[in-house]
């Protein structure tokens, strides 16, 4: 899950971790009365969305007088920002954050992250801070630099320490580099972060050292625990069939292609849309409907697929162990009754009770093309949908 950048600034200000001063505005009028409460003779009047990038795009001004934030907020509520990490659709804009500006001195990266390799979380820094840590990592990778942490003592000073010194902060502000390190950290462990980042982190003629911008995300799987955190939702960020699909407890990821996939297992599902990209077919979605599905849930995916008005076909490709085969042929013929289905439905069903959900899908009167494996399945349903 995913939250703004001002609602991050937040959370991190609460564990006393340094980050520049602003208030969300939802209209051009908020911006300005936001702008009058800052002790600033400089505005940054910045867009609210789920996406890096939002700077190159257009997202970031920098306002000189109230009039300059109004004409800002005015020209950015409303706009489609088209990043990087958007896509080409973008996003609209419904929010800013109006910020009192920064005297910067000089800009630096500082991330938490889990290393997959280590299976630990590991704080990286780089001294190339304000641009794309990825860009950092294929030009001028010996400026990163990473302390992994031991999940049995925590963060260190002396890692935060070594790394602020590696990075090159100014000697006489190291001690407050660490101690905001320490409380990024505090922040993800607390927060069942999967990235907690700061691009950039800055130090300032003042002497200060914040974070000028901020990104958090949190582990879905642990929200049960942190209503605080669930309460920041923006589901007018998210992809109204995947908000269909959270709750139903279905993995679902929308796509571009138009052959709707429903399948049991993460790798499967990743599998499955492979081999449709191998037969020369363009997978609609990703849809894993888990291993311990109902027929009640299955009836839902099937209906979430077909809601994609660029479905053509559909692959239903089931490996039965945990899953059973009859109750995803029930939910298939139910749903497939329900949404009264007129496009090519290919099923391949292999595993527990296999022989029982083939006799009720062959059964169930509906046009159901049976698939003895998966390539057989993927070939057929890109055939079908040529």
């Amino acid at each position: 899950m995913n939250i703004h950048e001002y609602q991050g600034k937040e959370i991190l200000r609460q564990y006393g971790v340094a980050v520049s001063y602003g208030k969300v505005a939802f209209t051009a009028e908020e911006a300005v009365e936001a702008a009058k409460t800052l002790n600033s003779k400089v505005y940054v009047v910045k867009a609210q969305i789920h996406a890096g990038g939002r700077g190159k795009a257009g997202g970031v001004k920098i306002a000189k007088s109230l009039d300059e934030v109004r004409t800002y907020a005015n020209e950015l509520l409303g706009k489609v920002l088209v990043t990087h990490q958007t896509g080409p659709e973008g996003k609209e804009v419904k929010r800013l954050l109006i910020e009192e500006g920064c005297d910067i001195k000089k800009e630096y990266y500082v991330g938490v992250v889990i290393d997959r390799k280590t299976g630990r979380v590991t704080l990286m820094a780089s001294e190339e801070g304000g641009t794309e840590i990825e860009e950092v990592a294929e030009k001028t990778p010996e400026k990163i630099f990473k302390e992994v942490v031991d999940p049995a003592v925590g963060l260190q000073v002396f890692q935060a320490r070594r790394l602020a010194l590696n990075i090159n902060i100014p000697k006489e502000l190291v001690n407050k580099a660490v101690k905001f390190m320490m409380g990024l950290y505090q922040v993800f462990i607390d927060k069942d972060c999967s990235i907690a980042e700061i691009n950039p982190l800055v130090v300032t003629g003042g002497g200060d050292v914040m974070a000028l911008d901020a990104k958090l995300n949190f582990d879905s799987n642990a929200l049960f625990r942190h209503k605080d955190v669930v309460a920041l939702r923006d589901l007018d960020e998210e992809d109204p069939k995947e908000i269909q699909a959270s709750k139903f407890d279905l993995n679902y990821v929308a796509l571009d292609g138009n052959i709707g996939c429903m399948v049991n297992g993460a790798g499967l599902a990743m599998a499955t849309m492979d081999i449709i990209k191998f037969h020369g077919g363009e997978p609609a979605n990703f849809l894993d409907v888990g291993g311990g599905a109902t027929a009640e849930r299955v009836t839902e995916a099937f209906k979430l697929i077909l809601s994609d008005k660029n479905v053509k076909g559909v692959f239903i490709n089931i490996f039965g162990g945990i899953m059973k085969c009859d109750v995803i042929a029930s939910g298939v013929v139910e749903a497939a009754k329900q949404v009264q289905l007129n496009i090519p439905l290919v099923v391949r069903l292999e595993g527990t009770n296999v022989d029982l959900g083939k006799k009720i899908l062959k059964e169930s009167g509906l046009n159901i093309v049976a698939a003895g494996s998966m390539a057989d399945g993927a070939d057929k349903i890109v055939s079908l949908v040529k």
